[in-house]
C-alpha cells in the first residue's frame, strides 16, 4: 500500500499556508522539512524532552506526537513568530541571554515556547507553579535554575511588578 497524502491548511507564525502531508508525518517533521523552521528541535521523537515543542492555538504542544495533519485548521506558531521586524529578540529570549539560561542552546526553543505560553497568560506564578508548567523539558547543560529566573524575571516584568528579592 502506498502513502496516503492529506492536503492541510493552517497558520503558520502569521501566515495562511496549506502543504500535502503524509498522514503519517509528524508536526516536527513538516515544520522542519516543508517549511525549515529549525527552531524545531528533533531530541526523543517521543514527547518527553521538549525539545520540539510549538504553540498550538496558544498551547504548548510536544510537536513530535501531533500528527501534523492534526494542524489542519490551527494557529501554529515557532520561535522564528518571536523576532521582531528587524530581527530584534523578544523580552523572554534577552532574559534568557541575560541570566545565562543558555549553554548549547538545544533545548531553549522549547523552553522559550512554552515560556510564551505562561508569559501571554497574564498571570503570576509561584516559583513551584513555574517548575512545574516547565517539567516537560530537558536541558543537560545549563541547569534549571536561571531558566526558571528568566521566565519570573519577564513575567515580573511584563506584569509591571517588581521582581522579589530571592
Amino acid at each position: 500500500m502506498g502513502k496516503q497524502y492529506k492536503l492541510v491548511r493552517y497558520n503558520l507564525n502569521g501566515k495562511d499556508v496549506e502543504q500535502m502531508v503524509d498522514v503519517r508525518a509528524s508536526l516536527t517533521d513538516m515544520l522542519r522539512n516543508d517549511y525549515r523552521m529549525t527552531s524545531v528541535k528533533k531530541g526523543c521523537e517521543v514527547g518527553e524532552c521538549g525539545a520540539c515543542t510549538v504553540l498550538i492555538n496558544g498551547e504548548a504542544f510536544n510537536s513530535c506526537i501531533y500528527l501534523a495533519v492534526w494542524a489542519d485548521g490551527k494557529k501554529i506558531r515557532t520561535l522564528e513568530s518571536l523576532l521582531g521586524p528587524n530581527g530584534e529578540l523578544a523580552d523572554i529570549q534577552q532574559a534568557f541571554i541575560d541570566e545565562a539560561a543558555i549553554q548549547c542552546g538545544f533545548c531553549t526553543p522549547g523552553f522559550i515556547m512554552s515560556s510564551v505560553e505562561i508569559l501571554e497568560s497574564g498571570k503570576e506564578y509561584t516559583d513551584a507553579e513555574l517548575r512545574k508548567l516547565l517539567s516537560g523539558h530537558l536541558c543537560r547543560c545549563t541547569g534549571y535554575e536561571n531558566i526558571i529566573r528568566a521566565v519570573k524575571k519577564t513575567m515580573y516584568k511584563r506584569l509591571g511588578k517588581e521582581m522579589p528579592q530571592e
